[in-house]
């Protein structure tokens, strides 16, 4: 029988809200609490809970539920090293996914992917360019990927009584990768790289971003079953952390439990030690069997009490329980989705997503009065798979590097296409003799003025163990060279001896030495989103000055990695690696040149440290630059100098502007062995610049960045 609900206590909004979930959760029957543990939440009519499913993506743009602004991939996003864009990006993907779920409620729609609860951002380090689930990461440092999971979530969330949507940090934690074996790998890492690396990023999104929710990984940590651990879940996420929203399983990962890491018997056993450790709502079905856990005495009631009174709280805190009026984002109208502002919006970002690499002789930007005829080859120049990467919404346009470069240049410059090659393939018919489209590739380049190869990956063959199209080892790649006949067209372009512009969209680090050493323009636009052939077309021509920095190290050859299943740390990313990237993380060429002058440090060890310099654009074009401050610990396992602060910063031509970067009390602390940050006696490097101060950065830049050591007893000196 239905409850009269007209005074029910979850309906004041006097009260708090997670006073409100318990008046509601203690309304209900133990099945009607256990199935509101499950990701798809049937209605309780007779509490005037109406259902709601939990499983919604946004990683970057709301996703899985028609059209949407798709932003550039998250590691995309991370090379604009750009705090201020993200929130703001984040506070567009979050208009939007309100605008589209009042249109979907207004007609009853409660499906999968239509709620306000999403499970982005994916804050796991990108620690080796082969995990095929990189791409939707921010990188490899933990401080970038801190800094923008934080301002993701704060974007998303919002800062009001009401939260505008609910963020979730994902996947708690030290996962990333082999995707073949996640359901059974045990990933062994040491108290030392759990502190420094993996999990900084989710401490910051917890602590600094006060994510409503976190999501478990499926992999085990140190023999734990990350979605039933209680050194994550419990010592550290709710312990040390106080982390007060609620967790959720990854999608099916609880049946990993028994069927895989064989930490439990059966199910009853798997539910009790997800749910005794904390995890609160269940992506799957396996929730059902706490009833019988319940009458088999594994779990109290209480327990599930706990865990669901979460789970209201959040939903009170979106406001699905007030009345419409209280609620403002109620008042955004599917009017706000996918509006020209924001496509425009997309288009600037795609731009200051894009990595210059290499630029010989200044043949970037091209000249447009200068071309009569522009080659355009690759099997990425029209592939749309390629703009978006994976966990992606629907776009109302596509542009493609082809269509930009056409849309860019006009009636004025003959454009002359060919696929070149199959983009792992060796042949693009079926039919066909291998390497099936040479001829054509010779034409094109024997035709054209400039040849732009547009190459790369595309998330067929880097995503999710699982996902349809995925051809290379479950989503991860085998190893890091272009695929296919890739390289083979690149090297039958430059033979031809016109110049040779090379595009990358990937979503990882690709090894293209010969390319570096052959090639005399190089850039890499990731998967740059629903405009990103016109952002593309911006920079080759011009018309936007490129200012991304890399996120992720780019190595020569995949041999010089550890093993994949290796989660140590030592000889991994910038931070660990001994020998010279190819390119270099936070490594970024511009068409314009920029100088540090009047540079000063104050503070001391274990204070704030406050870095302040002036910027100066000495070139002729208006551009950004990144300053980038860099901290190396005395201590005698400390990493290499790592990332501490960063400033993006945009200066007209002939121009300068004033910086400041302030560094975090911790900023110079490291972990020891026992995962205690430690502050030892001796000398600070503090490094002021426009990329890390490792030889090869400062080779490919040709400048270095200042020097300050910080003493111990307080004394700064500029080497």
């Amino acid at each position: 029988m239905a409850k009269n609900t007209e005074n029910a206590i979850w309906l004041d909004e006097s009260k708090t809200f997670e006073e409100r979930a318990k008046a509601l959760v203690s309304e209900m029957t133990l099945e009607e609490k256990v199935f509101q543990t499950l990701f798809s939440a049937p209605a309780i009519p007779r509490l005037g809970v109406p259902a709601y499913n939990y499983w919604n993506e946004a990683l970057h743009g709301v996703a899985r539920a028609g059209v949407a602004t798709v932003f550039p991939q998250a590691i995309g996003l991370a090379a604009a090293f750009d705090e201020e864009m993200i929130e703001k990006i984040a506070d567009i993907i979050s208009t939007e996914a309100r605008g589209k779920f009042n249109m979907q409620q207004a007609y009853g729609d409660t499906d999968i992917y239509k709620g306000l609860t999403f499970w982005s951002p994916n804050v796991n380090i990108f620690r080796d360019p082969r995990w095929g689930r990189g791409h939707e990461t921010f990188g490899e440092d933990p401080f970038l990927s801190g800094r923008l999971g934080t301002r993701f979530i704060r974007g998303m969330q919002g800062d009001g009584k009401y939260m505008k949507v609910a963020a979730c940090a994902k996947h708690f934690a030290v996962h990333s990768g082999p995707e073949d074996l996640r359901h059974s790998f045990n990933a062994v890492v040491s108290k030392q790289d759990l502190r420094e690396t993996y999990l900084p990023a989710f401490q910051s999104c917890v602590t600094e971003g006060h994510v409503e929710a976190v999501m478990g990984a499926y992999n085990r940590t140190n023999g734990e079953a990350c979605c039933g651990s209680k050194t994550l879940l419990k010592d550290i996420l709710r312990g040390e952390w106080k982390f007060g929203g609620h967790v959720t399983s990854d999608c099916w990962a609880l049946k990993d439990f028994h069927e895989f890491h064989m930490v439990t018997k059966n199910q009853e056993e798997t539910v009790a030690l997800a749910m005794n450790s904390g995890c609160d709502l269940n992506c799957g079905n396996l929730y059902v069997h706490l009833l019988q856990a319940v009458r088999d005495g594994l779990v109290e009631e209480k327990t599930i009490d706990r865990a669901v009174t979460r789970l209201f709280t959040t939903r009170m805190k979106l406001g699905l329980f007030d009345k419409k009026d209280e609620v403002p984002f109620n008042a955004i109208g599917y009017d706000a989705v996918d509006t020209k502002e924001s496509r425009e919006f997309n288009r600037a970002v795609s731009r200051k997503t894009i990595c210059l690499l290499k630029n010989a002789d200044n043949l970037l930007p091209l000249d447009r009065a200068k071309l009569h005829t522009i080659g355009v080859v690759g099997p990425n120049a029209d592939n749309r798979k390629a703009l978006v990467g994976n966990y992606e919404g629907t776009a109302s346009e596509y542009v493609t590097v082809l269509d930009g470069i056409r849309e860019a240049v006009g009636d004025d410059v003959r454009i002359v296409y060919s696929e070149g090659c199959h983009l792992f393939k060796d042949r693009v018919q079926g039919l066909g003799k291998a390497n099936d489209r040479a001829a054509e590739v010779r034409a094109v380049a024997q035709m054209s003025d400039v040849v732009i190869a547009v190459m790369g990956l595309d998330p067929g063959l880097e995503g999710e163990e699982g996902d349809e199209g995925n051809e290379f080892a479950s989503g991860d790649k085998p190893n890091l060279a272009l695929p296919g006949l890739q390289e083979d067209v690149l090297k039958e372009l430059a033979a031809c001896g016109k110049p040779v512009v090379l595009v990358i969209l990937s979503g990882s680090a690709l090894a293209i030495p010969w390319a570096d050493e052959n090639i005399p323009a190089i850039l890499t636009a990731w998967y740059p989103g629903a405009q990103g052939g016109r952002a593309v077309a911006d920079v080759l021509f011009g018309d936007a000055c490129p200012e991304g920095k890399l996120p992720v190290t780019f190595y020569r050859t995949s041999e010089e990695l550890p093993a994949f299943t290796d989660y140590a740390m030592k000889g991994r990313t910038y931070r660990y690696m001994k020998q010279e990237a190819l390119y270099p993380f936070g490594y970024g060429l511009s068409y314009t040149t920029f100088a540090i002058s009047d540079a000063s440090v104050t503070g001391e060890v274990g204070g704030s440290i406050t870095c302040r310099a002036v910027l100066a654009n000495t070139g002729d074009r208006d551009g950004a630059q990144t300053l980038q401050v860099y901290v190396k610990s005395p201590y005698k396992s400390a990493p290499n100098a790592q990332l501490k602060g960063l400033k993006k910063v945009f200066v007209s031509a002939k121009n300068r502007e004033e910086v400041v970067i302030s560094l975090a009390p911790e900023a110079l602390g490291v972990y020891n062995e026992n995962g205690e940050r430690v502050l030892v006696p001796g000398e600070y490097e503090i490094f002021l610049g426009m990329s890390q101060p490792d030889s090869r950065s400062c080779e490919l830049l040709g400048t270095k960045p200042l020097r300050f050591v910080l003493s111990y007893d307080g004394a700064v000196r500029k080497i």
